[in-house]
């Protein structure tokens, strides 16, 4: 596989470097300049599977078919993939790690070489129609601003984190008194990547504090599954939560 960089002009005249396959299929450009060599959908090079990430399914049933997605931090490009090829969504990601852009290539997903602390000026408002973070707020700088800029950029907005207000959390907090380690929050207090942890409380006042509305959300366990007791206590039980929010 060839790989080609696309460069596009944005709504600032600053131009975005998109990293793309070869092979152009018809796809809506990301800004009002139309962007030339679009990826194809191809096969992935590794095994895995959106069934291998239960996340990124619940994530799928809030992405309407056509819909035009942004995904900040995207990873490998598994989800983004997967809404090209079962939802005929005109899917970008925004990635920092050279081997997940290389991963993100070789699944045919358009993808732009971005720190997400850097904002998202280069892209106009309303661009999109959903504007992913999964698993990716706690370790960015600023969440707020980067939560506004999502809802400006985008007309909705998925966000999944880890609960740091889980009971296991507090237990250890309580009768440890040292920063938990968990299955869902495996570093050390000195080597991780999670600088902002938040718990479901946390997250909810910061929505009202933005005058963001939440339209759906589902708390779950380590194995993103939902029980009873998440929907009692959801910030008490619940080990991760996605959020499918916009603005009021």
């Amino acid at each position: 596989m060839s790989i080609e960089t696309t460069s596009i002009e944005t709504t600032n005249n600053e131009t975005t470097s998109i990293e793309t396959s070869s092979k152009p299929v018809p796809h809506e450009a990301l800004s009002d300049t139309t962007l030339t060599n679009n990826t194809t959908v191809s096969s992935p090079n590794s095994d895995e599977n959106i069934l291998s990430r239960p996340d990124l399914m619940l994530i799928e049933r809030w992405i309407q078919p056509d819909a035009r997605v942004l995904d900040l931090g995207c990873g490998n490009g598994l989800l983004l993939h997967h809404l090209m090829t079962h939802k005929n969504s005109h899917c970008y990601g925004l990635e920092i790690n050279p081997n997940k852009i290389t991963a993100c290539l070789a699944r045919g997903v358009s993808v732009i070489e971005q720190d997400l602390n850097a904002g998202l000026g280069n892209f106009r408002q309303n661009q999109f129609d959903t504007v992913i973070m999964s698993q990716t707020i706690q370790a960015v700088q600023y969440p707020a601003s980067l939560l506004e800029e999502m809802l400006h950029i985008g007309r909705t907005g998925i966000v999944s984190f880890p609960n740091f207000g889980h009971w296991r959390i507090r237990l250890h907090l309580a009768l440890g008194g040292r920063m938990p380690i968990s299955e869902s929050l495996p570093y050390e207090w000195h080597n991780t990547p999670n600088i902002h942890l938040c718990t479901l409380g946390d997250f909810e006042n910061l929505c009202r504090q933005l005058r963001f509305r939440i339209l759906d959300k589902h708390v779950v366990d380590i194995h993103y599954t939902s029980r009873p007791w998440h929907n009692l206590l959801p910030n008490v039980f619940g080990e991760f939560a996605l959020y499918h929010i916009t603005r009021n």
